[in-house]
């Protein structure tokens, strides 16, 4: 029986996609004949649209993938940098990545250079560790490939061949975001709008100018790509040929996104919500949806066996959901008839799917041993205020500007752009036409097959419903945690400049303020051309300028400390030391001389985030002996203090790391209202200096300028005074 409604279905979706692309040409040759106009006619009109609209998308993404080459440039001087003081730009994390990258490249073979990443002994003290695993390392093994196999080696430098596959990347985000906007809005228009809020408000849109290697700047454009494609492929009356493309693209970046970025589930989750509620509603082709779920089904396999058996995917909330929706899909069979059965059908089908998805994740963690981040429940719970820690690494995360609630600034920057009056105004028309149609569809209206211009029902159409629930939910995320708006505003820029460039949108409107004095669909046409037509204008006379400036200052980073430590660290420290400090700090160290070191800048693993806290403990009250067993516990050679860091000078009190210890270890005491710290030993950065009995014993100082101070870690102990 399975296999017969199967056959049925696929029967079904061919008949439709030969019934759409029969009536396609009837219908467009009908109202050809009605405007006086011939088919060849209509046939180099929508050609001469299609070919000037790819080449406007394109041409964005060049051009904005060009524009960040050259504001790097400017910043950073590249050209005229050494090798290592171009490195030293990579800082935390990015670092890492960067230094793996190096590692491919040097290592004799690409097969053992990727065997030395997964059994990975040289960078971390006393741990091996799957590099590729644990730090999602497939961009670094794409584009050592991709290097090597160009025969770029004597072209480009591998620096530059790295960055500039980054910016290509953002190039893509762009020109997806253009190609969205267009889709839905039917001109490009629309994309050019959205690709000039996407720039003008690039501080909130993108991490690119500070963290180029991190995984979000390359997963995101894929992403991008996704939701382009999706939302081509839950239009109505698609041709066939177009529908497959669109099937094929979600196939094609869903799976590559998955391997890009190890939190890529959470957001299809959010996505797989969303379409969830598109298809509860009965507002999408539900065999359209299923699939996508099916897209996502074997995604969460792929990416398991492709990532060494992450057992995080297995636990993820979006397998979850998804096994719950193919198990509650029989419940969907007479649901969207208008009948009280069907809506209390409906009823049921939405709260079996949601306890079904909670029992099966808890069953699946219950039963699945893995290493999923246990430290994100407690954030979560100590962040909604349902917990509190005194815990170093938590309260270090809390303190974190990218998870704490987004500041009044980055709506100010938003509003002075113009992006969010008009993200509200969209938003709001969108949600009152979607209200309107469900409240439609309980009492028992059918779906129009084709939406008019005319009947002013921009609620109606799967694709546009689809992206007001998504930008919500990721709108409340971002409400949350100002790390989130990366995700939202790319898609508040998109969604605003489709409303505007829309004549649906103002149709829609008109039709509720039932204007009699001017033609509506008239005026809806000449205002989805005039008002984007003066946005842009204005947008070019304010920011153009700035944005030129910013193209033509000349700025100068370079950080001479941090050059003298590490040539002194490739000059003068043993081949076998073991460097300690802070984890920032340990990433530049890794990437610049090569030396293992005892802790990196990572959150995902909960042996790094307890040597990171220990380690940490360098700039607490706490004795030289305590300090000197930390550190030769982790066979640690050397010891790297940092001034920034120990005189830090916060701008928020209790968020520097050393109050931050100061409160894991118990060393504040609070009078009337006031927090003291207090230890009976004086802070360990602060004391090491004074070169003093017991610290000279356990500790020689080897090198230092203003911002750090390098200790050996004596192996031999001398008490005498």
């Amino acid at each position: 029986k399975m296999s017969s409604g199967a056959a049925d279905l696929r029967q079904r979706k061919k008949q439709n996609c030969t019934e759409s692309d029969k009536m396609a040409p009837e219908e467009r040759n009908k109202e050809n004949s009605k405007l006086g106009r011939s088919p060849k006619y209509m046939l180099i009109q929508r050609f001469a649209k299609l070919f000037f609209g790819c080449l406007a998308a394109v041409t964005s993404g060049m051009m904005y993938a060009v524009y960040l080459s050259t504001y790097h440039e400017r910043k950073f001087w590249f050209s005229s940098r050494q090798e290592l003081e171009r490195e030293i730009t990579f800082q935390g994390d990015s670092a890492i990545y960067y230094s793996f990258y190096k590692e491919l490249l040097k290592a004799p073979s690409f097969e053992r250079g990727v065997y030395e990443l997964t059994h990975n002994n040289k960078t971390v003290s006393l741990k091996t560790i799957n590099a590729v695993q644990q730090m999602t390392l497939y961009p670094e093994l794409i584009a050592s490939v991709l290097y090597q196999a160009s025969g770029s080696e004597e072209v480009i430098e591998p620096v530059y061949f790295y960055i500039g596959i980054v910016f290509g990347l953002q190039g893509i985000y762009v020109t997806a975001l253009f190609v969205t906007s267009w889709v839905m809005s039917g001109t490009w228009l629309a994309g050019m709008l959205t690709v000039a809020w996407f720039i003008i408000n690039r501080t909130d849109t993108t991490r690119i100018d500070y963290s180029i290697p991190s995984r979000e700047n390359w997963a995101l454009p894929y992403f991008a790509c996704q939701v382009a494609a999706l939302t081509g492929y839950l239009k109505k009356n698609l041709n066939c040929s177009a529908e497959k493309f669109c099937y094929l693209l979600v196939n094609a970046s869903t799976y590559t996104f998955m391997m890009m970025w190890e939190y890529s589930h959470y957001l299809l989750f959010v996505q797989a919500v969303s379409l969830f509620l598109l298809d509860s509603f009965a507002l999408a082709q539900t065999e359209k949806v299923y699939e996508v779920y099916r897209i996502y089904l074997f995604s969460v396999i792929v990416g398991y066996l492709l990532q060494f058996e992450n057992s995080a995917l297995l636990v993820s909330p979006l397998l979850s959901l998804v096994v719950a929706l193919m198990l509650s899909k029989s419940l969907q069979m007479n649901m969207k008839k208008s009948t009280f059965v069907s809506r209390l059908l409906k009823i049921m089908y939405i709260y079996l799917v949601l306890t079904v998805a909670v029992t099966l994740n808890f069953l699946l963690k219950m039963f699945i041993p893995h290493k999923e981040n246990g430290h994100l429940l407690k954030f979560i719970e100590v962040k909604l205020g349902l917990n509190t820690t005194k815990n170093f690494t938590m309260n270090w995360l809390l303190c974190q500007e990218s998870l704490q609630a987004p500041s009044q600034d980055f709506f100010l920057r938003l509003t002075q752009s113009s992006l969010l009056p008009f993200y509200i105004l969209v938003l709001i028309i969108c949600l009152f036409s979607v209200t309107q149609v469900i409240f439609r569809r309980i009492c028992g209206e059918p779906l129009k097959e084709t939406v008019k211009l005319e009947d002013g029902r921009i609620g109606e159409r799967p694709e546009i419903v689809y992206h007001v629930i998504h930008t919500i939910l990721l709108g409340c995320l971002a409400m949350c945690l100002e790390g989130m708006k990366y995700l939202w505003t790319p898609y508040v820029c998109m969604l605003a400049a489709f409303g505007v460039c829309s004549p649906e949108l103002w149709m829609t409107l008109f039709k509720w303020l039932r204007l009699k004095a001017v033609h509506p669909i008239l005026l809806a046409l000449i205002l989805s051309m005039a008002v984007p037509t003066i946005i842009g204008f204005s947008l070019w006379k304010e920011f153009f300028p700035r944005i030129m400036t910013e193209l033509t200052e000349l700025q100068e980073f370079y950080d001479p400390d941090t050059v003298e430590l590490m040539t002194w660290i490739k000059r003068q420290a043993p081949v076998a030391a073991v460097f300690a400090g802070s984890p920032q700090l340990m990433g530049v160290i890794k990437l610049c001389t090569g030396w293992m070191v005892s802790s990196l800048p990572l959150y995902n693993d909960d042996d790094l985030l307890k040597r990171n806290e220990n380690i940490y403990q360098i700039y607490s009250k706490r004795s030289a002996e305590d300090i000197y067993k930390i550190l030769t516990s982790y066979k640690a050679n050397f010891l790297v203090i940092e001034d920034s860091i120990c005189n830090e000078v916060g701008p928020v009190r209790g968020c520097r790391v050393k109050d931050l210890l100061d409160i894991a270890n118990g060393h504040v005491v609070c009078e009337e209202g006031d927090n003291y710290a207090y230890s009976k030993y004086g802070r360990f950065c602060h004391e090491i200096k004074m070169n003093y009995s017991p610290y000279v014993n356990y500790f020689t100082r080897v090198y230092w300028n203003r911002s750090y101070f390098v200790y050996r870690i004596n192996t031999v102990i001398s008490f005498q005074s």
